[in-house]
């Protein structure tokens, strides 16, 4: 299987280099030539494996010039060394009045960014193995919170690669910053900036493109690539647990072979439902996919009207994961859609006036598999506290907005087909939202105290990855401007060139 450029046709690359390179130098993204189709006894036989075995399958089918020991040592080295704490690694938790919960939060760092960015450090080891020889890899990360704390956990001390995380100093919870910024490891480091994610994911972009950076890297036999979900790399491992959660619901009984499923994703930057769209289209029946948003709504805005417009206010909210106004995997979505000229012009449109509007055959397609909705910070919590006080479930923020958009989504359109939505995070990390979500006040209390007045009230436990951030010291508290002048010095004062 090779891949294309979403902006230059005639760029073909092998799996193992779109993953090395992590974005065209163009500035496309790479997709695949054409997808693997799955059948319903395929999809049978995925669902009598475990986790280990779906995902080596699937990876597979992806991953060509990739030898079946190389595909085996990165999917056990990922999840199979006891790094996640359930040994369902993605479980599927079925609730009361048709809710079903794909727990993506059982790694190192309590996200669901983990799924991918555990197995990428082994991907990306093998592919610059084959494709760079001689190279260091530096991995660049513009984060909202998660990717930032994942990557750096996943790229830890791996040989022959550096990895510098940029995220908004405002613009990410507490225990999320805390997490970054006293990581360990010889090879890391992570800068503030003043700006919010789509400033540093802009900057992180712009120096990718820079030729005169990338000269500067290769005399010093240094090559870019990416962590975030603009990485073939990134994207693909999660491609992975929507077929597994489909698989599941099967083992439960919850649908019959062939039966349909809605999926519901709280997204951001359009990768978590890229991956459920691409499973869809590889065979998963799927009759719905329900983009979740905050009060930043352009997705919801995009969805339902066939226009995105990024010029609007940027808010800062209670799930700071999703505070995003520029979603780059919708790219892959339109190239789907529609062809490279037409997805060209509109990201022209996109960078000189900040928004495009789709054809009426591709608003089609698009609005054929998708539908969108979105809640503010009030609807947010109050979907935690119901969620919580009617079935005893505990949801992050995050999460919540899932349930909100979900229920709204349900009572508009009265789709009762089975339904699993992705919980992206454990609530602890969210402790202050998630404690006046159902209690109320937290006034006088720090991080601390909020996870363990939450754990009081709820009877749950935070996870050791979290509660153990308390005794650790903070190791990295730069801060620079949102430019990518200022991004490039300190990406070079790191690297000492």
């Amino acid at each position: 299987m090779n891949y294309i450029s979403t902006r230059a046709d005639s760029v073909r690359v092998t799996a193992s280099q779109a993953i090395t390179k992590g974005i065209s130098a163009e500035g496309g993204l790479f997709v695949p030539e054409l997808l693997p189709e799955l059948t319903l006894s395929d999809i049978e036989a995925l669902s009598k494996m475990d986790y280990i075995g779906r995902a080596k399958s699937i990876l597979s089918l992806f991953l060509t010039d990739f030898t079946d020991e190389e595909i085996e040592k990165c999917v056990k080295g990922a999840y199979g060394t006891g790094s996640f704490s359930d040994p369902a690694v993605a479980p599927v938790v079925c609730l009361e009045d048709g809710l079903n919960i794909l727990e993506l939060w059982k790694g190192p760092t309590c996200a669901f960014k983990d799924m991918a960015l555990q197995i990428l450090p082994r991907l990306m080891t093998v592919s610059a193995g084959k494709t760079a020889k001689g190279t260091e890899i530096v991995i660049l990360v513009a984060t909202s919170g998660d990717t930032g704390k994942a990557a750096l956990e996943g790229f830890r001390d791996v040989e022959n690669t550096r990895i510098l995380v940029f995220y908004p100093n405002d613009g990410v919870s507490p225990m999320q910053k805390l997490q970054m910024c006293t990581q360990e490891g010889k090879n890391v480091s992570v800068c503030a900036i003043e700006g919010n994610f789509d400033d540093a994911q802009n900057g992180v972009k712009k120096i990718f493109t820079d030729k005169s950076v990338g000269e500067k890297l290769a005399e010093n036999s240094m090559a870019f690539s990416s962590a975030n979900s603009i990485n073939w790399g990134r994207l693909v491992p999660q491609v992975v647990y929507y077929i597994s959660a489909y698989c599941d619901m099967l083992n439960k009984g919850k649908i019959k072979s062939g039966d349909k499923v809605n999926f519901v994703v709280p997204t951001g930057n359009f990768g978590n439902i890229l991956a459920a769209f691409y499973a869809k289209e590889m065979g998963i029946p799927v009759n719905k996919l329900i983009c979740a948003s905050n009060k930043n709504s352009v997705l919801t805005d995009f969805l339902t009207t066939g226009t995105y417009d990024r010029n609007r206010e940027f808010y800062t909210t209670i799930s700071p994961s999703m505070d995003i106004l520029i979603s780059s995997n919708l790219e892959r979505l339109l190239y789907t859609a529609a062809d490279g000229n037409r997805v060209n012009e509109w990201m022209k449109q996109l960078s000189e006036t900040g928004k495009y509007t789709v054809d009426d055959e591709t608003f089609a397609y698009i609005k054929s598999s998708f539908a969108a909705g979105c809640c503010d910070d009030d609807e947010t919590k109050a979907a935690i506290g119901k969620l919580f006080k009617e079935q005893n479930y505990l949801c992050d923020t995050h999460t919540a907005v899932g349930v909100k958009v979900y229920y709204d989504y349900r009572e508009k359109t009265g789709d009762n087909t089975p339904t699993v939505i992705a919980s992206t995070a454990n609530p602890f990390k969210f402790s202050k939202a998630v404690l006046e979500a159902v209690e109320g006040s937290v006034q006088g209390l720090d991080e601390f105290s909020m996870v363990e007045r939450l754990a009081e009230v709820t009877g749950k436990e935070c996870p050791a990855p979290l509660a153990n951030l308390r005794n650790k010291t903070v190791r990295f508290t730069n801060c620079c401007e949102k430019n990518s002048d200022s991004m490039k010095k300190v990406i070079f004062d790191m690297l000492n060139i």
